[in-house]
C-alpha cells in the first residue's frame, strides 16, 4: 500500500525545511494569501534537496484573512488568477532546475471548489492551460476532483489528518468549534482508517467512504512537526509506503 503525504509550505511557518523530510509533496503559496518572491525560491530549494514533489498552492487574493475570506469572483476571474499563480511559481520552479507537478487550491478556494462545479472548472481549465500534465488536488470526492477529471488532468483525491468530517463527505467549517481534531490520537487513528479502510467516521455517526490518494498535515499547529512525525511513524509501521503517485 502506497499513500501520498502532503503539507502546505511557505506561509511563513518556522517547520517548512523539517516538514519536507517528512513529506512526499509540497503545495507552496503562490503570494496571494502568504508568501512572496524569496520564500517560494527557497521553498523551492529545499524540497528539490529532499526530492519532495513540488507543487502550487493557489488561494483568492486575501492576504489579510491568510486567504479563508469567502469570496464570488466570476469564474473568468479565478481563472485568470489561478494562471497568474501558476506561472509565479512554475518560472522559480524551472530556474532552479525543477518540475511543478501538482496543483493543490488553498483555503477558502479549495473549499468552495470542492462544492461550485464552476468555480472547479475553472481552476481545472487553469491548470490544465498552464500544463496538463500537473495533477489537480481536492477534497476526496468533490466537486474539485469531477471538474479535474472532466478537463482530462490526472488527479488526487485528498483526506485531512486533523479536520472532521460531515456526513456528505465535506469538511466541518472551521468557524465550529468541533472543525479540528486536538487529540493525537485520534487523528492518527481517523488518518490510517481513511488509508487503510477507504471511510472516515462522521460527526454525526456514520461512515462516509473516502478515497484517500493523498493525507494533508498542517505545518502551522501548535505540534505540527511533532504530529507529523508520528503519522510518517505509523505509516512506516504499518507498512505503508510514503511517495508522491
Amino acid at each position: 500500500m502506497k499513500v501520498d503525504l502532503n503539507a502546505d509550505l511557505g506561509e511563513g511557518c518556522a517547520n517548512d525545511r523539517e516538514l519536507l523530510q517528512l513529506v512526499s509533496s509540497a503545495n507552496i503559496a503562490c503570494g496571494f494569501h502568504a508568501g512572496d518572491a524569496e520564500i517560494m525560491r527557497q521553498s523551492v530549494r529545499w524540497a528539490m534537496e529532499f526530492r519532495v514533489a513540488i507543487g502550487a498552492h493557489p488561494s483568492f487574493p486575501d492576504r489579510e484573512n491568510f486567504g479563508r475570506t469567502a469570496m464570488q469572483l466570476p469564474p473568468e476571474t479565478v481563472y485568470a488568477q489561478v494562471i497568474y499563480q501558476l506561472g509565479a511559481l512554475a518560472a522559480i520552479v524551472k530556474a532552479e532546475g525543477g518540475r511543478m507537478q501538482h496543483v493543490k487550491p488553498h483555503g477558502m478556494l479549495y473549499n468552495q471548489a470542492a462544492k461550485d462545479p464552476q468555480l472547479a472548472d475553472a481552476i481545472a481549465q487553469a491548470v490544465k492551460a498552464v500544463d496538463s500534465n500537473l495533477s489537480l488536488v481536492g477534497l476526496a470526492g468533490s466537486e474539485l476532483i469531477l471538474a479535474g477529471q472532466r478537463a482530462g488532468l490526472s488527479t488526487r483525491q485528498e483526506v485531512f489528518a486533523d479536520r472532521r468530517y460531515q456526513a456528505d463527505g465535506s469538511l466541518v467549517p472551521r468557524s465550529e468549534p468541533d472543525a479540528l481534531i486536538e487529540s493525537d490520537e485520534l487523528a492518527l487513528s481517523q488518518t490510517l482508517e481513511m488509508v487503510q479502510q477507504r471511510r472516515v467516521l462522521s460527526r454525526d455517526g456514520t461512515w462516509v467512504p473516502v478515497q484517500a490518494d493523498t493525507v494533508c498535515v498542517h505545518g502551522d499547529g501548535e505540534h505540527a512537526l511533532a504530529f507529523a512525525r508520528r503519522l510518517y511513524d505509523s505509516f512506516i509501521q504499518k507498512n505503508i509506503n510514503i511517495g508522491a503517485s
